[in-house]
């Protein structure tokens, strides 16, 4: 049976519920633009957002949290601006509930997944069809984000059914209600394992990559970016186009993302 960390996601689900909240009525009392994004874009996504201050003089809330509770937000009615899902399936089920605005949808960034273990770690593991996960996890866990729901879970699932592997070593899954809990959980040396994106590996140095997924183990990896049908700040738009400027995707190629448009 798969683990799950339930006080600590449960707390933490909660604290980002509250954060998001909190933003939303932000949002309505001073305009500011409020974007709900993949945990996975911290760190370039809020340098991006202090440029475009710098440059515009807009002011950018962003709520950080796994792909699918902030599309079960938006589907739920909280107010948003912009939503930047870590896969396709969030972003069309926003769609399908009528919260993006007709036009402004577009695949943004794309991503690697790859294994991680502390930055001192020895594992020398190579991933291949057949590989001896289960083994080197030993009697630790596996990190990752929750395999049902979050996109970094997904993918690391698939890729893990694909070569061969998942079942021998899904009871050592510790899931985590976002990649960088999952990440957390390695740099903290709590798993001796992890899957996460090569994003998250460079932007945390307390872990180092141990080898890469094949990307074709695994659906591509696509950001989509939109905005939202209840969108009401007034320099929404101009963010959205700010982040596809080269001033903003080069703080995203920084931070090892491919840019895709």
């Amino acid at each position: 049976m798969i683990a799950f960390l339930t006080r600590r996601s449960l707390i933490a689900a909660t604290l980002a519920l509250s954060t998001i909240v909190a933003l939303s009525f932000a949002a309505k009392a001073d305009d500011k633009i409020i974007v709900f994004a993949a945990a996975s874009l911290k760190g370039p996504l809020d340098d991006a957002a202090a440029a475009f201050k710098a440059a515009k003089g807009g002011d950018v809330a962003i709520s950080y949290a796994g792909s699918s509770a902030l599309a079960k937000q938006i589907e739920a009615g909280a107010p948003a601006d912009l939503f930047i899902s870590a896969d396709l399936d969030w972003m069309d089920h926003v769609e399908k509930a009528a919260q993006v605005k007709e036009g402004t949808r577009s695949n943004w960034l794309g991503n690697t997944l790859v294994l991680v273990g502390p930055a001192d770690s020895a594992s020398t593991l190579k991933i291949a069809e057949g590989f001896d996960l289960a083994s080197t996890v030993g009697d630790g866990k596996l990190a990752m984000a929750d395999v049902k729901a979050v996109p970094a879970g997904k993918y690391g699932k698939a890729s893990l059914e694909k070569l061969g592997v998942w079942t021998a070593v899904a009871p050592k899954v510790a899931q985590a209600e976002n990649v960088r809990t999952a990440l957390a959980l390695v740099a903290s040396g709590e798993a001796p394992l992890g899957i996460v994106y090569q994003t998250d590996a460079t932007a945390e140095p307390k872990v180092k990559v141990i080898d890469t997924f094949p990307e074709d183990s695994h659906k591509p990896i696509i950001y989509p970016i939109a905005q939202l049908t209840g969108s009401k700040a007034p320099l929404a738009a101009d963010f959205l186009q700010f982040l596809k400027s080269p001033d903003a995707t080069a703080l995203f190629e920084k931070a090892g993302f491919k840019i895709l448009k």
